[in-house]
Formats: C-alpha cells, structure tokens, sequence
C-alpha cells in the first residue's frame, strides 16, 4: 500500500501554534512527512497507511486547534 497524504485547514495564530502541532504529530508512528504553513494555515502530513487520517486530526484537536477542513489524497473529509 503507498503512503496516504493528509491536508487540514488549522486555525493558528502565531509560531507557537504550529510548535505546538510539531509536537503533536511528531512523535506519530507512520508519520513520514509534515509541513506546517502557518502563513497559508495548512498542516500537510504523508504518512504510512498504518497512521490514520483520525489519528492525526484527534492530535491537531487535542492540542486545542480549530480544524476548518480535512482531506485524503485530495479528497474531503469530515472533521
């Protein structure tokens, strides 16, 4: 199976919410990329099939973030 790409709108508003996010999802196993824009307020993840699109947005909420939007490979998804 190929890696999975994840896309969230995350509401941050300084260099310490997307610190925060680092934080959060770096420790995932899986994890094989992370972008974090706070200019452009996306978090972009590739990831191993095994690490859930839950997984990482259960991270980004339980760091207290707004998540405005969520997609797989390009296609949206709940939040």
């Amino acid at each position: 199976m190929s890696n999975h790409h994840y896309k969230f709108n995350v509401k941050m508003g300084c260099p310490g919410c997307s610190n925060a996010i680092q934080e959060a999802l770096g420790p995932l196993s899986g994890l094989k990329s992370l972008d974090i824009s706070l200019g452009q307020q996306t978090v972009s993840v590739i990831a191993e099939p095994s690490l859930s699109y839950n997984a990482v947005l259960a991270a980004i909420k339980g760091k207290g973030k707004a998540v405005h939007s969520g997609e797989i490979d390009g296609v949206p998804q709940s939040i």
